[in-house]
Parts: structure tokens; C-alpha cells; sequence
């Protein structure tokens, strides 16, 4: 028995409703051998050569091995360069009975109509039996390959397991396997490479991925989304099989990165592993399901690979101007003169405050579309809406995947009646409705692929707005999709009882109880405030070491005893069997798909439709959408945050790495809950956390029913803070909109990490606890508690001089090595590149429309030569493009600025100053011309 069979060939029984689930669930699968070490490989066969690639057939090369399905003998290989920049590889089943992502969910780009085969930087290789392949770069033929399927490139097997508490990362050898319920395919890679992307994820290794190499554990990342909050190492929301590659030549000192992109919806493992005494990394997919189409991007930038990836999958969306503002939410404000005190205390308190949000708390009884009578009755909340707008403000509120399931014929619930009359509903296998249990109790979900969901879908948000709720943008959750039952509900009519408790968090005895890291609640009371009775609440009673805290050991999900799903192969899914907290894998869609197929992209198609469906309510206004599961493509739709995260000073670092991942994800408008969802906050990590996020695309606070209140005006020093936070990001909000309209005219990513302006520089390679906004901002925020200092590289070697945002003077940094900065509570440090000429917002308002109807200022930062440089682009920020709009561009050289204009937007804000200053200078800078 191979050591893989070994571990994981196990039965478990479930008390659940098994004439929902899958039918194989508990079977020992004696005809599969659940080891695919005696699985032959293919043969290629009648290849031909196309004006744009080559085909060929691949032949089963032996007796099928049925190691997790059934072997799958004929295969077809298609090749194609699609573009100079971008090798598409595709190995599907020749009849074509796996399941492919359809043009009408995701119409990827195809190949441009020109020839590239012969010109590309990228090249394919093969060989004919066994069949395998692998890519270089013609430039670099003789470096190692950018992707190699060969055995020979890979280490001996059979190798025990990699991950030493995880059987199944025991490697019995690297065959291409395609069966209708397994696919796998490895590939080498450089030891220790630089990789990035595989999400989405709380990796407790940081933004660059951990392969195992150096004392690395390895990583398996699963994509089957899953609505669970903020897990370290697990999976999550959303599923993203995209990496990008970074490799440094120590002898060139020279740097290029490449892209690879997974396009598939099928549930799987990517392992990023290195065997012991292994001269390479690996990486290895393992799909129970689909096929193997794989897109390579050349780069040889970092964010060329970004752009070229956006290109394949379409550019993110366009976002109003008033996105960018500060947001405000919380699940717990129960009623309208709550949510409506919110906004009277922000202004009062002089905080900035763009949009104020709803929660669950609006619906009655939890139902999409509606307001409760009582607490949030139509009308007022209409009057409210209407009071928001003449003070250039904004609402939304929040839709759940999940509608109520009508089951009481005298309580009508028209949407759900609606979607009974055009047959919107997922079903069960015999035709039935699949009945999921949310927050409503027992629910229904729309299916994304019948022909009038999509009308259903306008119509819903068409009347819910008619009726009081004149939304300015939605909030999409629990879009994975979230169900407290294993199993539909119910099945033929019939409904069954189902466990979840009808309690929710934050009743007077049901209060959140949990802190962060270093406050201790006991001793100290529950207000969170920084000193009680001149005692630091940090520390006392509590260690400060925060390194481990939360962090999740690699294969728990997959221990003895895991339950095996359909199909035989099981998935790190951190719930276990697929189905679980889910829908059943075996739900159906029109169209004949099953969910165990297209699970992965059900929030995407609610975003899409979502999207849509606003663009027909208002064609003439940008939809904005925030949603929680996402999945390629998303970002054409919607924008993120990163869902239900703790009050954890460990949390702040991965709001950190989960925006630098999504902008390789093409879903650049992200952003975290700040100063964190579940838990309680308390004074020091809210002021910090408040700061760091005045400097991410979306910047909202929102937080847990029952948890401690974190408005910022609860406490003198947040409140101080983001007043200086959001004053500079207001400024900045010309440079922050043009980012953003270069993203959705190129696909370049608005938020970088070092490395990606600097990619020449080793020491940049795994830094995320420093970002880049575009070229130009360097932002370094604190991180850790009690402290009145932070270390941060300043990137450049000494070539590039950075200077401080509020003094202007020059960083007297020592090349590649940290720099001790100042940072006492309240500041955040923020340095600008040399080189960089920044228009700005000359008086940062209350709104952003205030802010926008000030004048200008231009903030010069001169390089060494006295030349500087820089854009902006600037439009009505509200209609959808194509609109009006005119750009701006800066030239700077010693004692001389000049502006030219191009564009047919009439600007009306005058610009009234310019402050420049010289790399060469170390005084504060000042009026230089």
C-alpha cells in the first residue's frame, strides 16, 4: 500500500441527511487504488503545427491505474500563443465531458489574431512519451525552465511525507494523471523561488509563499471557497490558482518574473513543496475535476505580469470617487436613530465620515430586500438616505446570498414568490428546491445560470430601492456559499429540523468576551482605553510576544480519520467533507452543472449580476460592490474586504499581505475590517490600525454585534489620529483616482510590494510589512503594540532618496538595511520617492465632494538631476467611462515646473501651490518654485 493510500484510505460515518449527499460518500472505493504510482503517463500523438501553436492527441500509455477515478484514455493538447506576452496551454478530455468554465460566466481574451510562436519570449517544449513539457524564455534558453513536467527535472520518488504531520504530502511520483474524479500535474521549480499569488489566504509565511525550502514547512493552499472567519493557512472566501514567479540571477544581479495561471473552477490542492535533499522546489496540482488549462505570462516585470493577467481576464471595474472616502458599519446598530446617531457623532466629533452601512439589523427578520417595520421603517429610512445625499453622503447596505424560504403560506415573502414564478432557484437532484438554512432560517439561492435570474436579480434591488432604500452601492455576503445545514434542508416538499441556535452575539448576557494579544480584560475592565488608573494596558498580565499567536499547523483538516467525499480524493478543506457549512456537492444548476463543478464561482456570478443589474437601474453611474467570495474576473465587478478578521495586532499584518494579493488577483479596491471584526479592540491597536488602513483602497471600520464599540470618536487619541490620517489620504486623492483609472484602463496594480518597483534588491523579496502606493508613497506603519518606533528598509540602494510627508526632509537611511524611524501613537510614517511630482487636494474637506470642489496644490520632490515627474488623471468620478476626462502631466527641473493638459474634462479647481524641494537638500523643503 503506497504511503499516501495509507494515510488517507478511511471511512467515517456522518449524521446527516444522505439522500442529499453525494452517494459515494462512505465507500472504502475498492476500485480505485488511491496510489498513482503505477499510473502510466501519456504517449503524444498526431501532433500538428498551427499558424499560432500546435495540437496533438495524448494516449493513455498503459493499463489505467484508477487511482482516485476513472483514467481518462484520450486527451487532446492544445498549444497556443495568444499573444507576444502570453502562452495559453490546454489539456482537456477530447469528448469534452469535464466540466470547462463557460465564455458566458468568464469571456477570456483569445489569442490576438497575430503570429507569435516564433517570436514569443516564451517557448514550449515537449516530449512524446511520457508526455511532458515545459517552458523557458528564448532569451534565456539556457537558464532553468519557467515550468518543466519532465521527471528528470524532479526528484526521485517514492519521498515520505514532505510535511511531516500531513501523510498526504508523501510524493509516489510525478506521472500526468487525468481521470474524470483526479487530475495531477507537478512542475519544478527553482529551490526556494520567490513565489507570490495561490489565494486566497492568511498565510501565517507571509505575502512570498512558503515552498519548504530553508527551514520553510510548505504549503498547501486548497481553493474551494468557504465561509470561515479569517483562518490562518486554511482556505477561505475566495480562490484564485494564479502565481506569480520572481527569480533574482546572483551573478547578473538581475531579476524577471513570470506568471502562471490555473483556469479552472475545479476544487483542488496546490502543494508548494520541497523534499529533503531536493536540488528544486515543486509545485504540484492536485483537481477533483476539470481540466489542466494553464496560462503562462512572460512579465518579465512584476507588474507587467499583473497587467498581461488582466488582460486575459478583464480589468478591474471603474470606482466612483466617493468609494474612496471613509466607511462606517457595524453589525449591532439595531435600529435607524442608532445608525443615524452614528453619523450626527462622526461630524460632531469632526471625523470625515463618506458612507454609513447597514448590517443584518435593517432586514426583517432577516430577509433580503425588506426593512423592519419597527426598527428600520421605510420611510425613515428613506428620510435619512435623502439627508445623506444633500450632505453629499452616502448608504449601503448589505445583501446575503441565502433568501427566505416562504414556508408559512399566510407570511408572503414576494422575492421569494418572484423567484418561485421564474424558476430562479438552485435545485436538489429530483427537481426540488435546495433548501440551505442562514440567517432567515431555512433559504433558497439563486442560480446564476438560469435564464431569468438575472431579471429576478433587477427587479429585487429595483423594488427594494423604490420602496426606501436608495442605495448608493451593496455589500454582498456570505457569497461562498454560507448554510448551516450539511445537506439540503429539505428534499420533495418535506423540511427537516436543523441545529443552528437562533441566538445571536451581543445580547446583555451574550456579549463578546475575547481581547486582543496584550489587553487583559480582568485586571483591567472591558473599555479597551490604552491606561487604566495609569497602569499600560499592554502587557500587564499578558506577554507582548504576538509572533504565534492564532497560527494553524499544515494538515489538520487532513488528519486520520478525514472523511471521504465525493470525489475519492480529499481536499484540505478546513471543514471536511465539501458539503459541510455549505451546499451539498451534488445541488444542481440549469443547464445540467452540478455545484461540486462550479461551487467555486458562485460569488463571482453574484457580483457579475449584481453589477449588471445596477448598470440597468442607472447606466449612466459606476456600480459599487463590495463582496466577500470572489474568484478570477471578480475585479470587473467588485471590490473586497477581507472578511471576518479578529481584533489581533497579527490581523493588521495580514491586512497588509491580503491587499497585496489581491492586487495580483486583478481586485485591487480591497481593504480589511479595520481595527478588526470579531473580538473586542482596544485604544492602541484601533489608533494604529485606523492610520494604517487612511493608506488602503477601501477603508472601512466595522465590527461585531456584542463586541466593544471601535467608532473612532470613542476614544480622544483615534479620534486625533484619523483626523491626521484621512486629511493626508484626502489630499492624496488625486494620486489615489489615477492609480485606480490606470488599473482599470491597464490592469496596473495601485498598491505594490517593494520588491515591485525594486526588483533587482534580494532584501525586498519578503518584506510586507512596508508597501508601496504606486511608485511614489512608501508607507511603514507599526505593527506591533507598545512601541514608539519602527523599522523600515528604504528601497534604492542609495540611488533614490525618500523624503518625509510632513516635513520634507530627506531620510539619512543606510542602503538595504532597516532604518530606526520614530512613530509614536498617532503617527503613522509616510515618505515620498525622489522624482515624483504629486497633485493634490490643496484643503481636505469633510466629504469628497467638498474635497474635489477645493483647489489644488503640486508637491515636487526633485531627484538628484533637480528632474521630477508625474500624472493625474481626473473625470467626474461618477459617471461610467467612456466620460470626459482630462490628464495631466508634470515635468520638473531645477527652478521650472510646467503642466500640460490633454483632455476634453473642463476642470474648474484652480491651482494655487507648488512646494518643491531637491534631493540634494536636507533642510524641510518649502516654496522652491
Amino acid at each position: 500500500m503506497s504511503l499516501l493510500r495509507s494515510f488517507i484510505f478511511a471511512t467515517l460515518r456522518l449524521s446527516v441527511q444522505w439522500d442529499t449527499l453525494p452517494s459515494t460518500v462512505l465507500v472504502d472505493y475498492p476500485n480505485h487504488s488511491l496510489n498513482i504510482s503505477s499510473c502510466p503517463g501519456y504517449t503524444l500523438i498526431e501532433l500538428k503545427e498551427t499558424r499560432s501553436g500546435i495540437t496533438a492527441r495524448l494516449n493513455l500509455a498503459g493499463d489505467a491505474c484508477n487511482a482516485f477515478g476513472q483514467d481518462i484514455a484520450d486527451l487532446t493538447l492544445q498549444v497556443t500563443y495568444d499573444t507576444q506576452t502570453r502562452l495559453r496551454v490546454n489539456i482537456f478530455d477530447t469528448a469534452q465531458s469535464q466540466f470547462a468554465i463557460p465564455a458566458s460566466v468568464i469571456d477570456v481574451a483569445g489569442p490576438d489574431g497575430a503570429v507569435h510562436k516564433d517570436t514569443s519570449d516564451l517557448v514550449f517544449n515537449y516530449e512524446h512519451s511520457p508526455f511532458a513539457f515545459w517552458v523557458t524564455r528564448r532569451s534565456k534558453s539556457d537558464a532553468q525552465p519557467l515550468f518543466d513536467t519532465r521527471a528528470s527535472s524532479l526528484p526521485p520518488t517514492p519521498i515520505p511525507p514532505v510535511i511531516a504531520n500531513d501523510g498526504s504530502t508523501a510524493l509516489d511520483g510525478f506521472p500526468l494523471v487525468f481521470e474524470d474524479q483526479y487530475i495531477q500535474l507537478t512542475s519544478a521549480l527553482p529551490f526556494d523561488a520567490n513565489v507570490y499569488g495561490l489565494g486566497e489566504v492568511m498565510a501565517s509565511g507571509g505575502f512570498r509563499r512558503d515552498v519548504g525550502a530553508n527551514g520553510g514547512v510548505g504549503t498547501i493552499q486548497t481553493m474551494w471557497a468557504r465561509g470561515a472567519a479569517d483562518p490562518i493557512d486554511e482556505n477561505m472566501y475566495g480562490s484564485h490558482p494564479i502565481y506569480l514567479e520572481h527569480r533574482y540571477n546572483a551573478t547578473t544581479h538581475y531579476s524577471q518574473s513570470h506568471g502562471v495561471f490555473h483556469f479552472s473552477a475545479a476544487g483542488s490542492d496546490i502543494l508548494l513543496l520541497t523534499p529533503p535533499s531536493s536540488p528544486v522546489s515543486l509545485v504540484q496540482y492536485r483537481l477533483i475535476g476539470g481540466t489542466l488549462d494553464f496560462c503562462f505570462f512572460s512579465g518579465p516585470s512584476p507588474q507587467e505580469v499583473v497587467e498581461q493577467y488582466g488582460t486575459l481576464i478583464g480589468l478591474p471595474t471603474w470606482q466612483p470617487a466617493w468609494g474612496f472616502g471613509f466607511h462606517l458599519c457595524r453589525w449591532g446598530y439595531h435600529d435607524i436613530n442608532e445608525t443615524r446617531e452614528q453619523v450626527e457623532n462622526m461630524r460632531a466629533a469632526g471625523i470625515p465620515l463618506e458612507v454609513i452601512w447597514n448590517d443584518i439589523d435593517m432586514y426583517h427578520a432577516f430577509r433580503d430586500f425588506t426593512t423592519d417595520p419597527v426598527t428600520f421603517p421605510a420611510g425613515e429610512v428613506q428620510d435619512f438616505i435623502h439627508n445623506l445625499t444633500a450632505n453629499h453622503q452616502h448608504y449601503i447596505p448589505i445583501v446575503d446570498a441565502g433568501l427566505a424560504k416562504q414556508v408559512n403560506e399566510t407570511d408572503i415573502y414576494d422575492p421569494y414568490t418572484r423567484g418561485v414564478e421564474l424558476d430562479t432557484w438552485i435545485k436538489n437532484p429530483d427537481g426540488s428546491e435546495y433548501v440551505g438554512q442562514v440567517w432567515p432560517r431555512y433559504t433558497v439561492f439563486p442560480d446564476w445560470f438560469a435564464n431569468n435570474t438575472l431579471q429576478y436579480w433587477t427587479e429585487a434591488l429595483r423594488n427594494w430601492s423604490a420602496a426606501g432604500v436608495e442605495f448608493s452601492g451593496l455589500w454582498l455576503d456570505k457569497n461562498e456559499i454560507s448554510s448551516a445545514c450539511n445537506g439540503s434542508c429539505g428534499a420533495a416538499g418535506s423540511l427537516i429540523h436543523t441545529a443552528r441556535s437562533s441566538i445571536l452575539p451581543g445580547g446583555s448576557d451574550n456579549l463578546v468576551a475575547k481581547h486582543t494579544e496584550v489587553y487583559h480584560a480582568t485586571l483591567l475592565g472591558r473599555n479597551g482605553n490604552i491606561s487604566v488608573s495609569g497602569i499600560l494596558t499592554c502587557g500587564a498580565g499578558q506577554t507582548t510576544d504576538i509572533s504565534t499567536s492564532w497560527k494553524r499547523e499544515l494538515g489538520e483538516a487532513a488528519a486520520n480519520g478525514v472523511i471521504l467525499n465525493d470525489p475519492p480524493y480529499a481536499l484540505h478543506n478546513g471543514n471536511g467533507p465539501l458539503w459541510a457549512s455549505t451546499l451539498a456537492t451534488n445541488a444542481t444548476h440549469a443547464g445540467g452543472f452540478i455545484e461540486l463543478d462550479v461551487h467555486n464561482m458562485w460569488g463571482m456570478m453574484e457580483e457579475k449580476a449584481t453589477h449588471l443589474a445596477l448598470q440597468a437601474l442607472d447606466p449612466t453611474r459606476r456600480p459599487f460592490i463590495i463582496s466577500r467570495s470572489t474568484f478570477p474576473s471578480s475585479g470587473r465587478w467588485t471590490g473586497h474586504w477581507l472578511g471576518d478578521n479578529f481584533s489581533k495586532w497579527q490581523y493588521m499584518h495580514f491586512d497588509i499581505q491580503g491587499v497585496l494579493q489581491f492586487q495580483l488577483f486583478q481586485i485591487p479596491f480591497v481593504g480589511a475590517d479595520t481595527c478588526g471584526f470579531n473580538d473586542n479592540t482596544d485604544e492602541e491597536l484601533c489608533n494604529r490600525w485606523m492610520q494604517l488602513s487612511a493608506f488602503m483602497p477601501f477603508y472601512r471600520n466595522h465590527n461585531k454585534r456584542g463586541a466593544l464599540s471601535q467608532e473612532p470618536y470613542r476614544w480622544d487619541s483615534v479620534a486625533n489620529a484619523l483626523r491626521t490620517a484621512i486629511g493626508i489620504r484626502y489630499s492624496l486623492l488625486p494620486y489615489w483616482y489615477t492609480l485606480f483609472a490606470n488599473a482599470s484602463m491597464h490592469g496596473t496594480p495601485p498598491v505594490r510590494a517593494l520588491f515591485f518597483e525594486f526588483p533587482n534588491e534580494p532584501e525586498l523579496f519578503s518584506v510586507d510589512t512596508q508597501y508601496l502606493v504606486g511608485r511614489d508613497i512608501l508607507v511603514t506603519p507599526v505593527l506591533t503594540p507598545n512601541v514608539s518606533s519602527v523599522d523600515g528598509i528604504f528601497p534604492g540602494r542609495g540611488l533614490i532618496s525618500w523624503r518625509d510627508w510632513y516635513t520634507h526632509e530627506l531620510v539619512d537611511a543606510t542602503p538595504s538595511t532597516p532604518t530606526t524611524l520614530r512613530a509614536p501613537l498617532g503617527h503613522i510614517n509616510i515618505h515620498i520617492r525622489d522624482g515624483s511630482a504629486l497633485l493634490l487636494h490643496a484643503r481636505p474637506a469633510y466629504t469628497i465632494n467638498e474635497t474635489q470642489s477645493g483647489p489644488y496644490s503640486l508637491l515636487v520632490s526633485q531627484a538628484a538631476d533637480g528632474y521630477a515627474f508625474g500624472n493625474a488623471y481626473i473625470d467626474d468620478g461618477e459617471t461610467t467611462p467612456p466620460t470626459p476626462n482630462r490628464t495631466l502631466t508634470v515635468h520638473s527641473q531645477r527652478g521650472a515646473v510646467r503642466v500640460q493638459s490633454q483632455g476634453n474634462y473642463k476642470i474648474t479647481p484652480k491651482l494655487t501651490a507648488v512646494t518643491g524641494s531637491s534631493a540634494s537638500e536636507t533642510g524641510s523643503g518649502g516654496d522652491k518654485g
